[in-house]
Formats: C-alpha cells, sequence, structure tokens
C-alpha cells in the first residue's frame, strides 16, 4: 500500500547498474529512493545498500517495511553496520533499535519520513516535516495502517438513557465516568472503534483517550491554564512504541496518549501535561447500578460500524503477539497482560490483574475492581483514600 509508486517503479527496472551513478552522499541516496524514476530508485537502493554508513540504519530499517523485494539486500548492509544478526524483518529490526538511543541521527530523517508518508495520505505532511521539533525519536513513529482521522473520533456523541440502551449486555465492559453529578458510560464495543471521544461531562471539556493496541483508557481534562480554549483530539493514525499518538486540532502537534504531553511539532517544549480525570473500566451492570441516572453513548455515531461485542480487535486481543513493534525488556508478565498502574509524583508501580491483592509499601491491601477483557472479575480499593482521586489506569504491558 504505502510507496506503492515507489515499489513499481523499483520492480519495473530490469538493468542494475544502467547508467553512471548521480549519488553523492547520504542525503542524494536517500532524496532519489523515492524517485518515481525507476532507474533513480533502484541506484539509490544499491548505493544505500553499498555505501550507506551508520547514519543510515533507520532509513535502511524504514525501508525493509516497505521493499520486501530487497530485505536481503538491505538487512546484509543492517548486520555490517551493526554487527547485530537480527533477521530481515522490519518489526524485529525496529525493537532493536529502539533498545539502541544512541544511535547517529541523520539529520534529514524527518523530512524522509514526511516524503514516505504522504503517499498514503498527504495530512501527514501536517504532523511531520523536515526540522520539525521534536523530544521522542522520529525515527521510532510508525504508521499504524490508517490515514488520518482513519480512527474517527466522536465529538459531542449522542447520549442515550440507561432505560432506552437495550443494545448493551449485562457484563459488556464499559468506561465510566462522573463530573459534578454527571455520569456517562462509553462502551468499549463503540470506544474500540473510535478511540478518542471528545465530551463534555458535567461542564468539564474532556477527551477520553484510548489506545486500543495497548489496552489503555485515560480520560483528560482538555482545559490549560494561560489557554482560552479547550484542546480537542484526532487520531493521527501514527504510533510511538505501538502507543496511539493523537493530535490537537489548533496546531496540529502529536501528544502521547499515555502521557498527554505534545512530543512532535508546535508545542514540543511546552511543558504542557494534560490533567488525567477519574474513570473506571466495569460492567455495564455494575456502573448501572450505582448510576441509576446514568446516560450512555448511542449506537447513533454518524459512522457504519458494526458495533457487536468483541468484533472490533477480536484477532487482536486474541493473540498473545503485538501487531507493533515495542519494546518490552520485562518478562515479569507477557506482553498484553493487562495491569492496573498508579502514577502519583512520588513514583509508578503496577499490579497484574491475576494478583488482585497485593501488599504495598506503606502494608494496606490495595484491591482491585473491574472488569478483564475475558469478563472474570478483579477488585480495585484503596482504604482512606477519597474516589475523586486521580484514577488507577488499566494498561496493557507493550
Amino acid at each position: 500500500m504505502l510507496v506503492s509508486a515507489v515499489a513499481a517503479s523499483i520492480q519495473a527496472q530490469t538493468s542494475r547498474d544502467a547508467g553512471i551513478s548521480s549519488i553523492a552522499d547520504l542525503d542524494s541516496a536517500v532524496h532519489k529512493v523515492l524517485s518515481p524514476t525507476p532507474q533513480e530508485s533502484r541506484e539509490a537502493i544499491d548505493w544505500l545498500a553499498r555505501h550507506g554508513d551508520r547514519s543510515s540504519i533507520a532509513v535502511l530499517i524504514q525501508l525493509l517495511r516497505w521493499l520486501p523485494e530487497y530485505r536481503e539486500m538491505l538487512d546484509a548492509r543492517l548486520e555490517a553496520l551493526t554487527g547485530a544478526h537480527v533477521g530481515p524483518h522490519w518489526f524485529d529490526w525496529m525493537v532493536w533499535q529502539q533498545d539502541h538511543p544512541d544511535l547517529p541521527r541523520y539529520a534529514g530523517y524527518a523530512g524522509f519520513l514526511a516524503d514516505l508518508l504522504v503517499r498514503i495520505d498527504p495530512r501527514f505532511k501536517r504532523f511531520i516535516y523536515d526540522g520539525i521539533a521534536h523530544e521522542i525519536r522520529i525515527e521510532e513513529i510508525a504508521w499504524g495502517g490508517v490515514i488520518v482521522d482513519g480512527i474517527p473520533a466522536l465529538d459531542n456523541p449522542a447520549m442515550t438513557a440507561a432505560s432506552t440502551a437495550n443494545y448493551l449486555n449485562p457484563d459488556d465492559p464499559v468506561f465510566g465516568v462522573e463530573i459534578n453529578g454527571d455520569a456517562r458510560a462509553y462502551p468499549l464495543r463503540i470506544a474500540n472503534w473510535h478511540e478518542m471521544v471528545n465530551d463534555v461531562v458535567g461542564g468539564v471539556p474532556v477527551s477520553l483517550a484510548y489506545c486500543t493496541l495497548c489496552g489503555s483508557g485515560i480520560l483528560f481534562d482538555d482545559r490549560v491554564a494561560g489557554r482560552e480554549e479547550a484542546f480537542t483530539f484526532g487520531s493521527s493514525g501514527l504510533l510511538y512504541r505501538s502507543n496511539k499518538l493523537m493530535f490537537d486540532r489548533r496546531t496540529d502537534s502529536l501528544w502521547e496518549q499515555f502521557t498527554g504531553r505534545p512530543v512532535v511539532g508546535r508545542l514540543t517544549g511546552s511543558k504542557i501535561e494534560l490533567k488525567p480525570l477519574p474513570m473506571v473500566l466495569t460492567s455495564w451492570s455494575e456502573w448501572r447500578s450505582r448510576h441509576p441516572e446514568t446516560r450512555v453513548l448511542s449506537l447513533d455515531t454518524g459512522f457504519r460500524r458494526d458495533y457487536g461485542p468483541g468484533v472490533a480487535y477480536r484477532e487482536y486481543f486474541s493473540s498473545p503477539e503485538l501487531m507493533f513493534p515495542a519494546l518490552v525488556k520485562d518478562r515479569r508478565l507477557r506482553q498484553k497482560d493487562l495491569i492496573f498502574g498508579v502514577r502519583v509524583p512520588g513514583g509508578v508501580k503496577a499490579w497484574p490483574l491475576t494478583t488482585p491483592r497485593r501488599w504495598c509499601g506503606d502494608q494496606r491491601p490495595h484491591r482491585f475492581h473491574g472488569y478483564r477483557r475475558d469478563r472474570r472479575r478483579v477488585w480495585a480499593r484503596r482504604p482512606r483514600i477519597r474516589s475523586t482521586s486521580p484514577p488507577f489506569c488499566a494498561r496493557r504491558i507493550t
């Protein structure tokens, strides 16, 4: 799909050494590897495979994804440059790259990545371009398989009363939110298809940012001190270590979903960090029993989707494998095991859902309350801590 014009032009090139090379350096090769002219494209591939230095490693890894017919050639050069025997697949080399943050950087990589991405969707140029400010490694940004807003956000979605939400089963998992007496439920069978909900709950503008790939749902307060308008967000179609990169619609900056911080674009370095708000993951019956006045997402979303239970991402959730590269060094848990994570000013701590009761440093038992994807019940409660405190955050280990 991506770089189809480039791949087709390379395949159409029949003569490996036709003409005299006009490539003098890495910049020239990177510029020409995406050329629509078959000879120039093949010439650039040959040059990179023979002469690319360590600063070209990220480029070679990226090309592995889109030019499978040259895997052996590109892999051989990567082995020669790194001394590593990773294999001929883009996924494995990306994980290797994540584990080597001190690699020499090619200054023009952002421009190279932008030129690749615009062949999928020209709107990617809003997020990535040559010279863009960033605080995460641009080399680790991966295309997530969809165009910009290909996973459409729900903006101020239609809600319905609990009594009329006949499409829900009692054990359907929902994200539950209550602010200033306004209780709302966002079923995962809908959220899985949209991953972002921009709403106003109890007078507070919020965004429910949900990364299905890493099982992380977080509710953010969209208000930021010193800014008159609240932020709203969409899905960029890009990932960082298998975590969603969302974008704000005011500046097109990319934000890391798990931290609520802008990491690429105009707002990089602004020290903005969205405030997380309390939210629970529980069953529809449990939420409704505690909040009988709750409203819940209507099936009338404005989009045609199959909102049946477990339809979206069914194969992904049932597989132990990741879809996109993410470095997982800690082997105490499987890479897709769900956890409860706590982030406080003093640090972070995580508990696997398979261990519902644990003793913590303060020697008080913490009990977890929620539902796994397999609908086995677990519990969450912190004695003497008010329910309005920042929530536990369920996150998949990736």
